[in-house]
This record gives structure tokens, sequence and C-alpha cells, in this order.
């Protein structure tokens, strides 16, 4: 789903892999943002921030629609920031693009200044859902790792399933994954990783397509215990809670922002933000559309990324 909000306030008055992957409701985004961003022209280029940089599929749409840009770029992940660096070259090198190997939560005016446009396309890449090698992957085999910062430190998914709990890892599935009854394979994992230690993906995915079986064409039964994991991993909700704030006061007056939401933890945060905002007593924003908008019927028969 996608969010957007434009700025009501006056300037003066803000705080200062390499794997093809199609981007998910383009036309939308650009339609969203396009009232503001065609107003770029050479003499006074406007300023646009990606917060998820991914493969740049978002982004170089954006700049091959908008081409006087000047735009920044941020990426948690190593390997989105090399491919940065190799696939937009020219694009850094003359200035229209800068990047940076960090989380949009590190997100503030001091250390970017303010933007035209903006946008967050939460949630793991494409990129990384097919590597096997980054842990995401209930197809692919691979360590079950799941960080998004894969050289950041910090814990694992392994580290999740062989130490916590029974009732630890009840109560994350129902909270992160929104499995209504995950008991009997909680209790599989506790039985089973006494005797070895769960450390690939496919391990655990096998695991839960034995004891859950599959009930619905298409849909992986370890889709919502993988989605729990990487929640928990990534502290994803806590970073998107924490980070709209300061990404909407780094909006300059009649900017915009738009939210690509994949799940409805991630859409209930960005809604109840979005109202936040619009209720406050200094009038941070307004919304720009009344309702989420969708990716239409062609687009996620083409692309599954699209149907959530």
């Amino acid at each position: 789903m996608i969010k957007s909000l434009m700025s009501n306030l006056p300037e003066k008055s803000q705080p200062a892999s390499h794997s093809l992957h199609k981007p998910v409701l383009m036309t939308e985004v650009l339609a969203a943002l396009e009232p503001v961003l065609k107003n770029s022209t050479v003499e006074n280029p406007l300023r646009f921030f990606d917060g998820t940089f991914g493969r740049g599929g978002h982004l170089r749409a954006i700049m091959e629609a908008f081409p006087t840009l000047r735009a920044v770029a941020v990426d948690q992940d190593p390997e989105a920031i090399a491919y940065a660096k190799e696939n937009f070259a020219s694009e850094i090198a003359s200035g229209h693009l800068q990047v940076h190997h960090c989380n949009f939560t590190d997100f503030s005016v001091e250390k970017f200044g303010q933007f035209d446009g903006m946008l967050l396309d939460l949630g793991v890449s494409s990129p990384q859902l097919d590597q096997g090698l980054r842990g995401f992957s209930f197809y692919h085999d691979g360590p079950l790792d799941m960080r998004m910062n894969s050289a950041g430190g910090g814990l694992t998914a392994a580290e999740i399933i062989n130490q916590w709990s029974e009732d630890e890892l009840n109560q994350l599935f129902q909270q992160l994954g929104e499995v209504s009854r995950p008991y009997r394979v909680t209790r599989a994992v506790v039985h089973d990783r006494k005797t070895k230690p769960y450390e690939t993906t496919r391990e655990l995915a096998g695991l839960i397509e034995r004891v859950e079986g599959w009930h619905r064409k298409g849909h992986h039964p370890a889709t919502q215990f993988f989605l729990a994991l990487r929640l928990q991993v990534n502290q994803e909700l806590e970073v998107v809670q924490n980070s709209l704030l300061p990404l909407v006061h780094g909006l300059k007056s009649k900017a915009r922002l738009a939210v690509l939401t994949f799940h409805s933890l991630e859409d209930r945060i960005v809604k109840n933000k979005f109202k936040e905002f619009a209720d406050a007593a200094q009038g941070l924003g307004s919304p720009v559309n009344k309702k989420v908008i969708q990716a239409q019927w062609s687009e996620a028969k083409e692309n599954s990324r699209a149907r959530s």
C-alpha cells in the first residue's frame, strides 16, 4: 500500500544483490510525487530523499522522470550501497546523487537537510529475498540470519529459534507474524533443537511445512513465521514508529512523503502516525489521498511482490 503526506508548514516553521526486480506501484509513486517534483528545474533543482534504496528501481524511474532532481539515497544493506556505487556511478559523479550507508532511522534535518519529496519502500528488498545466503528465503537454502545490515552485528534468526523459550516464540509468532495458533510449530522447534540446533532456512521451513502443511496454493506455510523473525531481528516496526516524525520535519513546505507498506502491522503504524501528524496542534501535514492505494490486479498478476 502507498500512503502520501503533504506538509502544511511554512518553511521557516520547520526544524532545522544484483537481481533484476520490478519496483511495486511505480506508476502510483510517480503520480503521488509528480505535483511537487515537476517544479524542479536546472536553475532551481528540487531535492529528493530515498530512504530505502534497495536496487534503485524507484529512484531510477523518479530521476528519469525528473532529471534535474538532486537526490540522496540511503540503505542499511552493504550490498545495496555497492550496487548503487556501480550502477549509479554517473549520477554520483555528476552530483545528482549522494549515497549513504545507513538506515532511514538515522535521518535528521541537521545531517541531511530538507527535501521536496521522500519515499520509503518498507520491508525486505527483492534481491534479499531471492538470495538464499541472506537467510530471508524459505525456498532457497541459506544460513538462518535475516539481518538486513549483515555488517552490523546484532541478533540473528538462528539465535531466536535456538535460544528463546517456547512461550517467547509463541508470543513472537502471534504478535509479529499474526499466527493465531503457532503452538505445534514452536513445540516441534523446541523439541528438535535439543538434538541439533537450527542453522539454515530450509531446516526451519521444512519443519513448518511438515507440521502445518500447505493450506493455500502459492502461500508457503512458513511465510508468517519468517516474517515475524525478520521483523524481530531488524526491529522493523520500531524503526518505522520512530522514524516518521523526523522525516516529516525534513519536508519542505508543500513537500510530499510517500510510504509503501506490505503487511497490516506496518500499515497500521503509518496510518496512525499520519493521522496523528494531521491532528497535531502544530499542523505537521495533511493526507493527500483519503484511502490507501493498492496495486492494480494487472500489476499483482505480473509481479507477485505487489500482491501485498
